[in-house]
């Protein structure tokens, strides 16, 4: 299916189905994202941010969020 194919179907659906499509969408898109940091983190292209968190909060710069 192409994504004009797509848009042209997702004209149609109702509200309650548009809002359905919607909810679920996010979870998709949540949950690639959750991956791609798991797979970063695992190749270690997460390491060098990581450090100079460690740094930053070692040297009292960060406090803690609301």
């Amino acid at each position: 299916m192409s994504v004009k194919e797509l848009e042209q179907a997702i004209s149609k659906l109702s509200p309650g189905q548009l809002a359905e499509l919607g909810e679920w969408f996010d979870e998709y898109r949540a949950d690639e994202w959750d991956c791609q940091i798991a797979a970063d983190a695992e190749a270690g292209r997460l390491d060098t941010l990581i450090q100079e968190a460690q740094k930053e909060i070692a040297a009292g710069r960060t406090h803690p969020l609301p």
